[in-house]
């Protein structure tokens, strides 16, 4: 179409903007044409080879793919292009470039994700089964004289979280914030049986916002003969001033901590 449009009449430069490409293409085109005639015009990619990038590559680049780049005995946490490019090399592949990697990605439906972060329990997995077990059994058949409450702590950012956003070319949203974050924590619990939350909050995260939640606690459950709590490990539940603030309760209160 290039040529045709040359041999018309047009300039270079106008047939690029009618067809939508570089004017380089258009020179390129009209000067294959001048030297070979129609066969300069043939795709010469086709005498290229094998692709490098076949079933055989891919059904590599999966199995890659599903484990870690240490289980490979790389030292790092993700793959990157570089990195996939030579370990499907040291698995017998042809080498590509980076750029052919991420067409290679692109064609077996891999996604760029973050990762998440996951910590280990140091118990051994028997122990640690063991005592899920027992704790989901203890919620599972909660009495309404002794109920089971989940326990937790979480913080509230009082600027909003600002996102990606769709906007018109030329336009750039505006969100109104109150200046420096701030931050409230809220501790709450929830019955396992009836779902009823009861919650606390203030200023800071220690061991004074738990024991306030333990006395909001005990006085929404006058007549429970004992209040179990299942909860995390953090050092506010077990700290000095928790024990002391609790052994006003006596045996009313049980604790039952979840794997660390």
């Amino acid at each position: 179409m290039a040529v045709a449009k040359v041999a018309s009449g047009q300039s270079r430069a106008q047939a690029a903007r009618e067809l939508l490409c570089a004017p380089s293409t258009v020179v390129a085109a009209v000067q294959r044409y001048q030297e070979s005639g129609r066969e300069g015009l043939l795709d010469r990619r086709a005498q290229n080879g094998r692709r490098k990038v076949d079933e055989r590559f891919r059904q590599t680049l999966r199995r890659v793919l599903k484990g870690t780049p240490q289980q490979s005995g790389w030292r790092r946490t993700t793959w990157t292009r570089e990195l996939l490019v030579r370990e499907v090399e040291r698995r017998g592949r042809v080498r590509v470039s980076p750029a052919t990697m991420g067409r290679a990605l692109a064609s077996v439906g891999a996604h760029r994700r973050r990762p998440r972060p996951v910590v280990r329990c140091p118990w051994p997995e028997r122990r640690r089964r063991r005592r899920l077990w027992r704790l989901k059994c203890r919620a599972a058949f909660a009495r309404p004289d002794e109920p089971v409450l989940f326990e937790d702590e979480m913080d509230v950012h009082l600027n909003p979280k600002i996102g990606p956003d769709w906007t018109l070319p030329g336009l750039r949203r505006e969100v109104v914030t109150p200046g420096n974050n701030q931050k409230r924590f809220v501790a709450g619990a929830l019955d396992a049986s009836t779902a009823r939350m009861t919650w606390v909050q203030g200023e800071k995260k220690t061991s004074a916002l738990f024991i306030d939640l333990v006395r909001a606690v005990d006085a929404a459950y006058p007549r429970a003969k004992r209040l179990h709590f299942i909860l995390d490990n953090a050092a506010t539940h077990s700290s000095k001033k928790t024990r002391k603030a609790l052994e006003a309760l006596g045996e009313r209160l049980v604790l039952h901590f979840l794997p660390p």
